[in-house]
């Protein structure tokens, strides 16, 4: 890359932190000026009997997980038996059959969790899946092994409601590794793309705009609905994916946010509302700005038609608001709403998915019902039981004024800007907020310019706005806890990123003696 240019500033950003983010670069979306039929904001809710929806994320499945396997190893993920010592029998600290905090998922808490859906929700009309089914063995992957992965994890979907799927960013092999269009380079990611449309095809409507070969998206209609699913790969934004750091950036990889567009004004011609649905969330801190502040124009443009966004990659339990201005948040001007549902994998907590109660007209979200398997309970492992945990509606709705407890009245962008004020005027309200991102497991407190970061990483659907500055060396923000964990107080270890890199870049900018200890081991091997 040259230097200087925007490129190498937002490498110098994201994993040195001594630079700051470049500008966001003007970009004609050429988006279409809405018509004078076109509503400016969302219809109210019908009343009719609602619908249900499974929300579930970040499953992370490992196949090579051995029950009585290290839990405490060596390596960034255990339960597996990496060496003799890590073999069952060998150690003091087994892996149970359900799991580990330490460990990806099993297959028997995979089948569990599907188990307790198909209880809990039988008449349930779709699925959402937002994707990372493969481990984080990330050194260990290969294109065949991810296929296999793939492939068993939407067989064993099979049970469930209508299921829709995106691309996690661990779906590719190497991790993170989504080279767009332009490019034409060997590696790809088409085995995968092609994979995945095989996959998905047996819940796709045959009419869909199927791009899934070309980049991993499509939009297709909901049978006997007025809903449209449009699935997006944000990988084509994801700041880990090194095919995008071109000497040009491109401003729209593979052409996908003219072809969301599209979607989204045939959707408004034709009267549907629309989910949008990817795997990260675009306000997160590792999105591009320039990708995320766009798509947030079209957001924007088409918020009348788009009624939720669901998004993964977090592992933890948040949203994220859209607005027309980001200078003077408030409710009036709060747009549309990106939920973030917590992981199945134990990493970041104990497993989780959703129930969505929506409007079947609107499709606007009445409630959202998390579940959980306690993994801290003394008989989870003789089998885990998913209990509900909380009530979106239940938990937040009276903390707003006027209170919002209404069965029939939907959770609007207003709604949770409101829920927001709330949190910035009392502490117990964000606290409760706080500990259900990881569901408890972790009680960190988090105050001061912790919260004050917190709440403004909620109102900012653009990244640009997220209030995470770049700073040399590691990055101990409170809003990073859903992507890494402290390992000793000292550095963090990456859970849904896929590499150490980073890290490794950071460390040795910041001064931590990386480097050094590096070279004095390849000292001490050389003297041996």
């Amino acid at each position: 890359m040259d230097i200087p240019s925007d490129t190498a500033q937002s490498f110098c950003a994201t994993f040195f932190g001594l630079c700051p983010y470049p500008d966001v670069a003007p970009f004609d979306l050429s988006i279409p000026s809405p018509v004078a039929s076109a509503t400016c904001s969302q219809p109210v809710a019908s009343s009719q009997a609602p619908i249900q929806i499974v929300h579930f994320s970040d499953i992370h499945v490992d196949p090579f997980y051995e029950t009585g396997a290290n839990s405490n190893c060596t390596k960034s993920i255990c339960c597996r038996p990496y060496t003799s010592s890590d073999a069952p029998g060998n150690n003091s600290n087994p892996a149970g059959p359900f799991g580990n905090t330490k460990c990806d998922a099993p297959v028997s808490l995979e089948e569990s969790m599907y188990a307790a859906i198909q209880q809990i929700a039988p008449q349930a009309t779709l699925s959402i899946f937002t994707g990372d089914i493969v481990d984080h063995a990330v050194w260990l992957v290969t294109e065949d092994q991810n296929m296999i992965d793939i492939n068993d994890a939407y067989t064993r979907m099979s049970g469930l409601p209508r299921v829709y799927g995106v691309v996690g960013n661990h779906e590719a092999a190497p991790v993170n590794s989504f080279p767009p269009l332009g490019l034409n380079v060997t590696p790809s990611e088409q085995w995968l793309y092609d994979e995945l449309a095989t996959d998905w095809s047996k819940w796709i409507q045959a009419s869909a705009d199927y791009k899934v070969h070309q980049f991993g998206a499509y939009s297709s209609k909901v049978p006997d609905s007025n809903l449209r699913i449009i699935s997006i790969n944000t990988n084509l934004y994801y700041i880990n994916n090194y095919w995008l750091y071109e000497n040009t950036m491109e401003a729209d990889p593979s052409g996908q946010l003219a072809w969301v567009i599209k979607e989204l004004q045939a959707a408004e011609t034709a009267g549907e509302k629309v989910y949008i649905i990817g795997h990260m969330p675009m306000g997160q801190h590792d999105a591009f700005h320039d990708g995320s502040h766009y798509f947030n124009l079209i957001v924007e443009r088409y918020s009348s038609t788009i009624s939720a966004l669901f998004f993964g990659h977090t592992h933890v339990d948040q949203f994220e608001i859209a607005y027309s201005d980001y200078t003077a948040q408030s409710f009036s001007n709060a747009l549309a709403v990106s939920y973030i549902c917590p992981s199945m994998t134990p990493t970041s907590g104990p497993p989780a998915f959703r129930i969505f109660t929506v409007d079947p007209i609107t499709y606007g979200i009445l409630d959202i019902d998390t579940y959980i398997a306690n993994i801290s309970d003394a008989n989870y492992q003789n089998g885990p039981q998913w209990i509900h945990y909380y009530s979106a509606k239940e938990a937040y709705g009276p903390v707003v004024s006027p209170p919002l407890t209404d069965p029939a009245s939907e959770l609007t962008p207003a709604f949770w800007h409101n829920v927001t004020v709330a949190m910035e005027n009392n502490d117990d309200v964000f606290n409760a907020y706080f500990s259900r991102q990881n569901r408890g497991f972790h009680d960190t407190p988090c105050t001061a310019d912790c919260k004050t970061q917190e709440i403004c990483g909620i109102r900012a659907a653009d990244a640009q706005f997220n209030c995470l500055q770049p700073t040399p060396g590691i990055h101990f923000e409170k809003r990073d806890e859903g992507l890494q964990r402290t390992i000793g107080g000292k550095i963090r270890e990456s859970i849904c990123e896929g590499t150490r890199i980073k890290h490794i870049i950071a460390a040795i900018v910041g001064g931590h003696g990386v480097l050094e200890e590096g070279l004095q081991r390849a000292r001490r091997k050389v003297r041996i």
